[in-house]
């Protein structure tokens, strides 16, 4: 019988679970909204449905998050209320009694999308988040690139404009450029009208030009960050995913354009810029491709 892992990726709205095979298949999916009290009941949350999965050849459980993951299974997440440093980790390993890795979901992202998406078969790939925030999973010559302080691919804090602006200290440049709040509001200011990312993309569809503006000017934010992660790291592949990506043709198309017109012209050839091929899913099978790594390395297994 094969081993399987547990996953699950908490985030500031939503927290989904699931089993996953050794060759990525995942079954016993749940899901539930992240509860608003933020603290421990979120981690009483995603434990209730991960006790649902039956536990029977699970070697590991692996849990991505909203923000950054601390070495000792910490986390901390903004969108999640009173997780500045939760011990997410120790938490879970004490109530399921199976080795846990914690990790941000942008890495996530990225690993998913490199074992069973867009990016397989690829050893420098780049996954870039574009949704209430934006961030990036960045894999270079097939290693995970952390940085010194786990922050490595805070691109919504990329800087895209000349002049400093007061909403720059919250969520940085890019962020409050081309993210879905950002977009809602730069259309509400065209339209006279109080607009989420999504109606934006509504209207483009039905031909609005101010919508289409709104749209065009965030991709072209997104291509100026694309531009310099090509620049500087010369990925094989970059990977859009999140809410926007996926909803906004217009965005995809306007940053393809900038992108090409910006970037260093032999690395930008050499990259492929595409949509993510799992969508949701990519953070799961990448958050248990993680723990299937970690549970490889203990060297006493798993109690069940």
């Amino acid at each position: 019988m094969p081993d399987f892992v547990l996953a699950a990726d908490i985030g500031g709205t939503k927290i989904r679970v699931a089993r996953v095979s050794e060759a990525g298949r995942a079954s016993y999916r749940f899901e539930a909204r992240t509860p608003r009290a933020g603290g421990a009941a979120v981690v009483d949350a995603t434990l209730e449905l991960l006790r649902k999965i039956p536990l029977k050849n699970v070697r590991a459980l692996g849990v991505c998050v909203p923000g950054l993951a601390y070495g000792n299974g910490d986390a901390w997440a903004p969108n999640i209320r009173g997780w500045k440093r939760m011990p997410l980790g120790d938490r879970l390993r004490v109530q399921l009694r199976l080795p846990v890795v914690v990790d941000s979901d942008r890495n996530a992202f990225v690993v998913g999308e490199m074992w069973k998406g867009a990016a397989r078969g690829c050893r420098d790939a780049i996954f870039v988040a574009v949704g209430t925030g934006i961030g990036a999973g960045i894999i270079v010559d097939g290693r995970l690139l952390r940085g010194h302080g786990e922050l490595a691919g805070s691109v919504g804090w990329m800087a895209v404009r000349d002049q400093f602006l007061p909403e720059y200290k919250k969520v940085g440049c890019l962020e409050s450029h081309a993210a879905g709040p950002a977009i809602g509001i730069a259309a509400s200011r065209r339209l006279k009208s109080t607009l989420t990312a999504q109606d934006v993309a509504g209207l483009a569809m039905g031909g609005d030009k101010r919508a289409k503006e709104a749209l065009s000017q965030a991709g072209s934010y997104l291509g100026l960050c694309l531009a310099n992660l090509v620049s500087t790291l010369n990925p094989e592949i970059i990977v859009l995913g999140g809410g926007v990506a996926e909803a906004g043709g217009l965005v995809l198309k306007a940053a393809r354009r900038t992108m090409m017109r910006w970037a260093q012209p032999i690395a930008v050839r050499q990259t492929r810029l595409v949509c993510s091929r799992l969508g949701g899913a990519a953070s799961l099978l990448g958050i248990a491709r993680l723990a299937l790594d970690h549970a490889a390395m203990q060297t006493t297994p798993a109690q069940q």
